[in-house]
Order: C-alpha cells, then sequence, then structure tokens
C-alpha cells in the first residue's frame, strides 16, 4: 500500500513524481537528489554567510598582526606565498581570482612593506617571481601559528575525525567553486 504520490512514481521515470521524463543532468534519481539539496539549501547558505562574515571581520584583524597597514585581503596572498615558496604574480592572480592590475597593486603594497620580493623570472624575462622576503616569511608564520592554536580552543570538543571531515568537506566545496 502507498500513497498517491508513491503510486505515481511506480510508473514514472526515476525522479520525476508526475510521470514526465525530465531528470536532471540525464540520471535517473537526479531530480531526486537536486530537490534534497534544495531543500537543505536554506541552512547551507544561512551558515555560509555566518561562516563569511566572520571571516571577513576577522580578515582585518589577522592583517593587521602581519603589518599595521596591511589590507585585510592580502593575507591570503602571503598564506599562498608562504605555502609555495615562490610565483608568478600571474598565477597568483589566477589562483586568488583577481586580474593582473590588481595583483600589480596588491604586490606593490606588499613590497614596500617589505613582506615580498620581485626577482626576474628566468624563464621569461617580461615576468616576475615573487616570494616572502624574511620578514614577511617570519610574520605569516607567527600569524598562522596564533590562528592555528584560536581553532584548536574553538573546535576542542570536536574529534581529529571530524576536523579533518570539515577539511575535506571545505576543499571539496573550494574545488567545486573555483574558476
Amino acid at each position: 500500500m502507498g500513497t498517491g504520490v508513491d503510486e505515481k512514481r511506480k510508473g514514472a521515470p526515476p525522479g520525476d513524481a508526475e510521470g514526465g521524463a525530465a531528470t536532471v543532468g540525464g540520471s535517473p534519481g537526479a531530480a531526486d537528489a537536486a530537490e534534497r539539496v534544495r531543500a537543505e539549501f536554506p541552512a547551507l547558505e544561512r551558515e555560509l554567510t555566518v561562516f563569511l562574515r566572520r571571516a571577513r571581520a576577522a580578515s582585518g584583524e589577522i592583517a593587521r598582526a602581519v603589518h599595521p597597514e596591511l589590507e585585510p585581503g592580502a593575507y591570503g596572498l602571503l598564506v599562498r606565498l608562504d605555502e609555495s615558496g615562490v610565483l608568478r604574480a600571474t598565477d597568483l592572480a589566477g589562483y586568488v581570482g583577481v586580474g593582473k592590475a590588481t595583483m600589480s597593486r596588491q604586490l606593490k603594497a606588499l613590497e614596500s612593506l617589505g613582506l615580498v620580493s620581485r626577482e626576474p623570472d628566468p624563464a621569461d624575462g617580461r615576468a616576475s617571481l615573487i616570494r616572502l622576503t624574511d620578514t614577511g616569511r617570519t610574520r605569516v608564520h607567527r600569524v598562522r601559528e596564533a590562528r592555528r592554536a584560536r581553532y584548536v580552543s574553538q573546535l576542542t570538543d570536536w574529534s581529529p575525525a571530524e576536523v579533518a571531515e570539515l577539511a575535506r568537506l571545505l576543499h571539496r566545496l573550494n574545488e567545486s567553486t573555483a574558476g
């Protein structure tokens, strides 16, 4: 015995309660999955909004901890350089999703603060390689360690598996929203 909806579903293509042929992406059950995602989207949107609002508020504090004159958005550039060692300006711009002119302006500011240096790219004389200065590396490491300690204290009631799962899911989200 089923409900009217269940009975309609029995004769319908997968994912279509009305008996039509529509499926999302052409795969059976995809419409059901899409509906479940739509049902959960308000909660996801709310939580991401809170998370991003708090992250923006913290970014100014974090940047000032590196250097009092550092723009909030520049901290991410410094972290990327710390992780990469050296990058071409165009690669750095592509990674953070800004144009060459914006990246040039940001790098000039970082260079004037003594946090990054430029050197000619031996593979392409028109390009520059960007790296952290010793001062930049020291300051970024100090702030990153303080930030990690803050995460540890905020997530003391989380298991290591939960922290790893959060990192995995955030990576997946970042990958699916890149470019």
